[in-house]
């Protein structure tokens, strides 16, 4: 077992002199509470929890993909995932590429790197290469008003400042538009009635900030973007992608159709509970309707990395690709944690030893996917799971390639961080209620405590430990029933237990409030601390 740092700090604890009163009962159990939370920090410590989770050194390629061969396994098991596909870029080609675990878990059907996923907002990326593509041949202009290439029907159907908005701000979230209705509200199967595009963005489109001023991610906008190419155009969205943008880069596994041979094959998701999630559609395309396998991805990013464009043929120049990697807008809050701006349709990040990243994810009710890359030196890798609990599973996997790579860790990485604290957070809410469990049983039994929720004693102290428990618990009880939790999206494996701890502790400092110490008890305690 390795050294735990905090070792020091509970042998101190453990090995003080009693110069408490309180008795050696109590002394014992915090004697023996002090223990476990040394071997419990020591056991984290152990397992690589407390330090830096990846330990890969070498640069050579053989021993980094053995590594993933010997841990994602090891990975996917510990936090439920059962299929991932995924694919290694180096100098703009893939050396790389394998598939673990299950596409179809009940069946018992492998996934492979020809498993057709849904791609879900990495659309988003490849949608921003349509949009340009119309710019380069004159067709769209990035600062003009998208009212000018609307219709007066659209003008007078959708509610949206189509007159301030522009493709500039659609393609970098700063249009002001929410980021729409998510989960199974927004699914549909082949047998449903599916809404129009324009049915869509009139009961999803709403302006909830001034254009042009703030990030909102926005599937809305996106699929504004959709609206925007088929007037510009005059073709179906879904066409007009795949034969200027998917079937040119060589997406030969790609589509954003809907009843077509993809859809038909594709893999079920499985959701946070890991349950069986059947295959949807989404009634409108260019923010989330792409489906594709892990080496379709994989051209994608390939062409736009330095030593891909040249092989892209006439698609998009040099200079549309680099415009999609310009920071367009400062990211605050939660996304800033794991990117630095928004271009467009790529997050980007400052690299900790020089240089750019850019990347996107996807989430969708059952699956979450993902890319990173470095268009200067042509490293990438792309990531595609059939599961809701995959974030910790990217951010390892991340983790591991920016080491490889010599990139420093990426941002996203940091999701690692944010599931050891989780841990930790753990630790200490059972332990402290293991310890007010304790104090509260033996200060009853002693006649220290009486039932007596109407004292006067510590009134207003009481008042706040109950009202804050109910709050607490009543916000678990909310965030229990929703379909969908972010927190547990990001820590899928912790954050039940967590909130169970959380809950836990709660009532037991709600009970501890209803019996008042007695005041000669409180007197005695005084004087003892």
């Amino acid at each position: 077992m390795k050294n735990c740092a905090f070792s020091p700090m509970i042998t101190k604890i453990i090995d003080c002199p009693n110069r408490s009163r309180i008795g050696q009962k109590n002394n014992d159990a915090r004697r023996a509470i002090s223990i476990v939370l040394l071997v419990v920090l020591s056991t984290l410590s152990a397992c690589g929890l407390l330090t830096d989770q990846q330990s890969f050194q070498t640069q050579n390629s053989a021993d980094f993909f053995s590594y993933l061969d010997n841990h994602i396994p090891r990975w996917m098991s510990s936090l439920d995932v059962p299929g991932v596909s995924i694919a290694v870029i180096r100098d703009g080609e893939v050396v790389w590429s394998n598939a673990y675990g299950f596409a179809d878990r009940e069946n018992g059907v492998p996934m492979t790197v020809n498993t057709i996923c849904r791609a879900e907002s990495i659309s988003k990326s490849v949608t921003a290469w349509g949009v340009l593509r119309l710019v380069e041949q004159g067709q769209l202009e990035l600062d003009v008003p998208i009212a000018e290439y609307l219709t007066d029907q659209d003008l007078l159907d959708l509610p949206i400042n189509a007159r301030l908005v522009t493709t500039r701000m659609l393609l970098g979230n700063t249009a002001g538009l929410p980021i729409g209705t998510i989960g199974k509200e927004a699914e549909f199967t082949l047998q449903d009635q599916l809404p129009s595009l324009k049915e869509y963005l009139l009961a999803e489109s709403a302006q909830i900030s001034d254009p042009g001023h703030t990030f909102l991610y926005s599937n809305v906008g996106f699929n504004w973007l959709e609206l925007l190419v088929e007037r510009a155009s005059g073709r179906v969205f879904v066409e007009y992608m795949q034969n200027e943008i998917l079937s040119p880069l060589g997406m030969r596994a790609a589509s954003y159709g809907l009843q077509n041979d993809l859809f038909l094959s594709l893999a079920p998701g499985y959701d946070l509970q890991g349950k069986h999630v059947a295959p949807y559609m989404y009634p409108v395309q260019a923010s989330g309707g792409l489906l594709a396998d892990v080496e379709s991805i994989a051209r994608f990013v390939i062409s736009g990395l330095q030593d891909g464009i040249q092989d892209q043929g006439s698609v998009l120049t040099r200079e549309s690709i680099q415009l999609l990697y310009t920071p367009h807008i400062k990211i605050p809050g939660l996304f800033g944690l794991v990117a630095d701006f928004y271009g467009f349709g790529h997050f980007i990040e400052d690299l900790p030893e020089g240089g750019r990243a850019v990347w996107h994810g996807g989430q969708g009710h059952g699956w979450m996917t993902h890319f990173h890359a470095n268009p200067e030196t042509g490293d990438g890798i792309v990531i595609l799971t059939n599961s809701q609990r995959s974030w910790p599973l990217i951010a390892k996997i991340l983790s591991a390639w920016s080491e490889w790579t010599g990139f420093g860790p990426v941002k996203f990485s940091r999701i690692n961080y944010g599931s050891i604290a989780m841990q930790m957070f753990i630790v200490i809410i059972v332990l402290s209620a293991i310890w007010e469990m304790h104090r509260l049983v033996q200060e009853l039994i002693h006649g220290q405590r009486k039932w007596a929720p109407f004292s006067r004693a510590a009134l207003t102290q009481r008042i706040l430990k109950i009202v804050t428990g109910i709050a607490i618990m009543s916000a678990l009880i909310w965030i229990s029933k929703k379909p969908y939790s972010f927190v547990s999206s990001i820590f899928p494996a912790t954050a039940r237990i967590a909130g169970i701890s959380l809950f836990g502790f709660c009532i037991i400092s709600i009970i501890s409030a209803l019996f008042p110490r007695a005041k000669q008890s409180a007197k005695r305690f005084n004087r003892i601390t």
